[in-house]
């Protein structure tokens, strides 16, 4: 799937969450709510770490380019380490090893490890990367170009530092989840998993499919491209993805906000 696609369905799934919790009669404080949106509608577009082309890579400009690179040849590299007899020769990265469960949970558990260990400004600068990601991924036709990009550092440290304040007041929920003492924002690493994992899904629904189960074998494959029946796959930036998936998340991610908040 395309970006934009992506992040709508990473905010959506944290928002299915929070409406979760809210059934279950703990309900997610309104900030953690909204933070946990927007980081997953960011981390649901770093799986694209692996691609030069991607919004990511140029969130950041030369630097996440760079990355970029570097995660792409990594990624070729693991591949061709691990591939077994039925998982066919490649000349690139894309789709390897930032699609997997496996990378998913690794990224969530640096990202929760980081919080709780590196204070306030590892917080901020978790939020201020998830933020960019989430500003380029949602309001992507006033991100585009070059000429915005300052802007969004501006809009996306400016949100980082103003949530990270909300949720350090009492009750707000910078201790959500994990209580104990030293455990603040610990919860952090929760919307990354979901974001990543929301994504390999979307990208399973596609043509190439993802081999989100890696290192588990699959027959005579290491690397298998896990997707419903080709039938029922789709182009990534096809109509379907535009016309209906996209949509589709925007209504379940407003009902989901809904019934998080208790408005029904």
């Amino acid at each position: 799937m395309m970006g934009p696609a992506h992040s709508l369905s990473g905010a959506a799934a944290w928002l299915g969450v929070g409406a979760a919790t809210a059934a279950a009669g703990r309900p997610m404080p309104w900030p953690v709510l909204l933070v946990g949106a927007l980081v997953c509608a960011g981390a649901a577009l770093a799986p694209d770490l692996d691609h030069k082309a991607a919004t990511i890579s140029r969130a950041f400009g030369p630097i996440s380019y760079r990355l970029c690179e570097i995660v792409e040849k990594l990624s070729h590299a693991v591949y061709k380490a691990t591939r077994m007899k039925g998982d066919p020769r490649r000349s690139g990265g894309h789709r390897t090893l930032t699609h997997t469960w496996v990378w998913a949970v690794l990224i969530g558990t640096g990202t929760s490890v980081l919080a709780i260990t590196g204070g306030r400004w590892a917080v901020l600068a978790i939020l201020f990367v998830h933020m960019v990601l989430a500003i380029e991924g949602l309001l992507w036709r006033a991100a585009r170009g070059s000429s915005s990009d300052i802007l969004v550092w501006l809009l996306a440290a400016t949100s980082a530092w103003i949530l990270a304040d909300i949720l350090d007041q009492p009750g707000n929920g910078s201790n959500w989840l994990f209580t104990a003492e030293g455990q603040e924002y610990l919860w952090l690493g929760l919307p990354i998993v979901l974001g990543a994992l929301v994504h390999d899904i979307g990208d399973a629904l596609t043509v190439s499919g993802c081999p989100i189960l890696w290192p588990i074998p699959v027959g005579r494959r290491r690397w298998y491209p896990v997707g419903p029946p080709k039938a029922m796959r789709f182009r990534a930036g096809s109509w379907v993805e535009l016309k209906v998936l996209m949509p589709a998340f925007m209504v379940l991610g407003g009902v989901g906000c809904a019934v998080a908040l208790n408005f029904i």
